[in-house]
């Protein structure tokens, strides 16, 4: 990545500055990051990655200790790490929201609820219910948030059933193409609606984890989501930043060619298989 990005980091030195922006919480910004990773490097040597490792976490560091950007003039992860709709929209979805009201509703009923819905031609049904699902696409994480206000409706406390509905219309809000004033007062108002009732989710005993409920809101995809305006703001639309090409990537050239090996020898495989593809293309 050092040699890839290094035109960028020469054109950083001879560009034009970006204009500061504020940041609802302090954001983890480059002088930050490399401060921390400086002072665990004192109490632990990088080389002894187990023990390096240990130490990173209570800095909240990955165990990094040369990141790509250190040396790129006016970089900073603050600012270039975008938000993106897969991990930071649908995951959101699928490890919280749905576990929330799986909590909620009694023991199987959520599933019995997702399959009594008739579905459009062409929709995605889940006759068996989602809770046992396994390889969840995008997919079907679009198709879960079409139906689950449908689903939980009745069943749920009022004010559970509105800070779903918010969530989920401000993760729909922010992957409009284009905003605007008015538009980008609509999506803070529906984090805002999220946040004056989500006193409910813990009160019914949607927040639970390993050792039973849980009483805080220490979830990092959630803290992420007051950074969408500004972000948005600062380097545009959400919906330009999509990881769907990636991913797509892993299926057609990953997984099909494996598909067509023996199951031997299965790294090498794949690699031999890359490598003539772009031989012959």
């Amino acid at each position: 990545v050092d040699f890839v990005l290094k035109p960028l980091k020469i054109a950083a030195v001879v560009g034009v500055m970006m204009s500061d922006h504020a940041f609802p919480h302090s954001p983890c910004t480059a002088t930050r990051t490399l401060d921390d990773i400086e002072q665990v490097c004192i109490e632990a040597d990088p080389n002894d990655f187990e023990e390096f490792l240990k130490a990173t976490k209570h800095y909240s560091l990955s165990g990094v200790h040369k990141p790509f950007w250190r040396d790129w003039m006016l970089s900073d992860p603050s600012k270039f790490l975008m938000p993106e709709v897969l991990h930071h929209f649908h995951h959101l979805f699928w490890d919280h929201d749905l576990q929330w009201c799986n909590n909620v509703l009694r023991l199987g009923e959520i599933d019995y609820h997702f399959s009594l819905i008739q579905t459009p031609v062409r929709y995605r049904s889940f006759g068996e219910g989602v809770s046992k699902l396994k390889q969840v696409t995008g997919h079907n994480h679009c198709a879960m948030q079409r139906y689950i206000v449908g689903v939980i409706v009745g069943a749920v406390p009022p004010k559970f059933l509105v800070a779903i509905s918010a969530l989920l219309t401000f993760c729909y809000l922010a992957q409009m193409p284009h905003f605007n004033h008015v538009t980008l007062a609509r999506v803070e108002a529906m984090l805002q609606t999220f946040n004056d009732n989500k006193t409910a989710i813990i009160s019914s005993g949607g927040r639970q984890g390993s050792n039973g409920p849980l009483q805080h809101w220490e979830i990092p995809k959630l803290e992420l989501l007051q950074h969408i305006v500004p972000s948005i703001c600062n380097s545009g639309a959400v919906m330009q930043w999509s990881a769907n090409v990636m991913e797509h990537a892993h299926v057609t050239e990953i997984k099909q060619p494996a598909h067509t090996g023996n199951n031997q020898d299965y790294y090498t495989q794949i690699a031999q298989q890359l490598d003539h593809s772009e031989k012959c293309l």
